[in-house]
């Protein structure tokens, strides 16, 4: 086994490698450029190198920067994790020639599976089924519509060189043919520096299973399959293994494909062999075909390790340091159920739009495994994949499994920037995916019903007014003054939109709240607050940001009212006391003239003290209080002159 070996990635990839490494006695050296000089990988690693800029161009994808990183620290291996260098055959070739182990197959695996038309040509040789289709040479537009009739509408027009959905085309009828294929071809193009396509049968109902394989460069075993149908835009949602409704007769086909795909190519290492399935009359073993092959660890690989009891990655390292594969295909069995969940940073109702931003707030519940790469603290970076973590569970059955998944991401707590786990979370309640009756097309069909915006109830509005006035833990006389029941006012912002809030404080264990028409109480019983009669969600507060931990995440904006743009209430001439204090200083004189947000007087509110601007240039009418004063919400304090 390795001493050390360097990982040639970063984030929650590389963390998940160095926790199977080092849990194995292996040194980890990390890599790191300007941009994750304090990530959590980086943290983690035995040590670390700086490989440069931000841009991944300028440090993850710098191979010979990284090789050197590897020499000069003494590692004898290097992982690639996924993405970046991974499936790159030169980088393979380069690290050999150093005499280091690439922790992955061969270059010459990876060129065969490389070209999409060329995999395919050889999958079919190896007795492997593959999707009706042209995967030539002639590029001719008409030789390409031939090929189209002869295969029969619909078609697919696939990028050759593609990933990621780009160079991919639906064409459902011959007038439409020409058009698609010019539009796939500047896509490629501009994405690979290749426009050659293929054009396959583009199946119906179509479900996307994939067969973890594990080879040894010469003999090959399968660990069962993974469906992730659960897509949007051709990236991945939901992951799970097994496969809903997979028959035995259909497992067996499919996982003796994924090994012959593998000892085809002398695979060695964890890869993973995708298939498209027709599951327009079930699982059928005659209706599943070759899609493409990715020669290297999968970002879904924990729902099979959480099936199998199997850790890939030390597999990974046993099988690169010469060691048998640790299973016989005999061996290997299936328990339970098992789902993933991506968990991103992105503004789901504005079209999935990646966020950035600092996690103020991170906590997942121990019900579930979170592989992340981040820690509250951290900056989601805009260089990199918006991924906070992968959310995964397990259980005896599907529906237990997924009704545990359900639970994880609701009880997951993320905050500083927005997310899709309401999104996740609206996923799992699917009726159709429930029921495991899942194609490729459900997030697209029933996109509308999945993405709704989140509603703040006037419970949640007032959790985050507890906490921002700090009555979540009050002592026996807070909020009264000389005997009354003190009234308090606060001001948030949701969405935007201000919400205006008073309350009573009753003692020490009830509040009476006012929001909008909405009243709500406010009680403590057995040390636990009850609001509107349920529980107080977990809350986080970072700067003037209240997190209300329920609905999966709803932050509100606290509002000093005595910053506020005083103008807003419509009376300019007129600076009031928006809440009961002391007027503690007096700054304005009758006469005087001031300038818009000149400081006029200064109240003590809330334990903390407060300027009071003026909203417009004039001058003083009239002072109404004095220094030591007590004032109610409301008071007048300063009257300018009428304009």
């Amino acid at each position: 086994m390795f001493d050390k070996i360097l990982i040639a990635n970063r984030g929650e990839i590389a963390c998940r490698v160095m926790e199977t490494a080092q849990s194995m006695g292996v040194a980890c050296v990390a890599v790191y450029s300007d941009a994750d000089a304090a990530a959590k990988h980086v943290k983690m690693a035995d040590e670390a190198v700086h490989i440069g800029g931000a841009a991944p161009a300028d440090s993850y994808l710098k191979g010979d920067v990284i090789i050197q990183a590897a020499l000069e620290t003494g590692a004898q291996a290097i992982h690639p994790g996924y993405g970046f260098l991974s499936e790159n055959p030169d980088f393979v070739e380069a690290v050999e020639a150093a005499g280091l182990v690439f922790i992955g197959p061969s270059a010459d695996a990876i060129r065969k599976m490389g070209l999409k038309d060329a995999a395919k040509a050889l999958m079919e040789k190896a007795g492997v089924p593959v999707v009706p289709g042209y995967h030539g040479d002639n590029q001719d537009p008409e030789h390409l519509s031939g090929a189209a009739d002869a295969i029969g509408y619909p078609v697919l027009i696939k990028a050759v060189a593609g990933g990621g959905g780009k160079g991919m085309r639906l064409v459902e009828k011959p007038a439409d043919f020409a058009a698609a294929l010019d539009s796939a071809r500047g896509e490629a193009r501009t994405a690979f520096g290749n426009d050659a396509v293929l054009v396959e049968k583009f199946v119906a109902k179509p479900r996307h299973i994939e067969v973890q394989i594990f080879g040894d460069g010469t003999h090959a075993v399968h660990l069962f399959e993974r469906d992730c149908s659960l897509q949007r835009r051709h990236q991945k949602v939901i992951e799970e293994a097994p496969a809903p409704g997979m028959t035995p007769e259909m497992r067996e086909a499919m996982g003796q494909a994924g090994v012959r795909a593998a000892e085809a190519i002398g695979y060695k290492g964890a890869g993973t062999v995708e298939f498209i399935v027709d599951a327009s009359e079930g699982l059928r073993p005659d209706r599943f075909w070759f899609m493409e092959m990715n020669t290297r660890l999968q970002v879904e690989h924990p729902v099979t390790e959480a099936i199998t009891g199997v850790d890939l990655v030390e597999w990974q390292l046993r099988v690169a340091a010469g060691e048998s594969l640790p299973k016989r295909q005999d061996e290997l069995a299936i328990n339970g159920h098992a789902f993933e969940a991506r968990l991103y940073a992105e503004d789901v109702p504005k079209g999935f739009l990646p966020a950035t931003g600092t996690l103020t707030h991170l906590q997942f519940p121990a019900i579930c495994r979170a592989d992340s790469g981040v820690r509250a603290g951290d900056t989601i970076s805009p260089w990199y994949d918006p991924m906070i973590a992968k959310v995964i569970v397990h259980g005896p059955t599907r529906e237990v499994a997924l009704a545990t998944m359900n639970r994880a991401l609701n009880e997951t707590q993320v905050g500083g920037t927005v997310t899709n786990l309401a999104f996740l979370g609206a996923l799992t309640r699917h009726k159709g995916f429930a029921a495991g009756d899942v194609d490729t097309g459900l997030i697209g069909r029933d996109l509308d019903a999945l993405v709704q915006a989140p509603i703040a109830e006037p419970r949640h509005v007032v959790a985050a007014a507890m906490t921002a006035l700090g009555l979540t833990e009050p002592s026996d006389d807070t909020g009264f003054t000389l005997w009354v029941p003190l009234h308090r006012a606060v001001h948030v912002e949701w969405q935007d939109e201000a919400v205006d809030l008073d309350v009573q404080v009753e003692g020490p264990d009830r509040q009476l709240w006012q929001v909008g028409e909405a009243q709500v109480v406010a009680e403590r019983r057995d040390g636990r607050w009850m609001v509107g009669g349920r529980p107080m969600p977990d809350v986080a507060v970072s700067g003037s940001t209240v997190t209300v931990f329920d609905a999966y995440g709803l932050a509100f904006e606290v509002v000093d009212p005595l910053d506020r743009d005083i103008g807003a209430a419509g009376d300019t001439n007129v600076i009031e006391a928006p809440m009961p204090g002391l007027v503690k200083a007096v700054f304005a004189e009758a006469g005087q003239a001031v300038k818009e947000g000149d400081r006029l007087a200064t109240l003590e509110a809330m334990k903390m003290e407060h300027s009071l601007l003026a909203a417009r240039d004039g001058v003083v009418a009239e002072v109404l209080a004095a220094a030591g004063s007590q004032v109610e919400a409301g008071a007048a304090l300063v009257r300018l002159e009428e304009e």
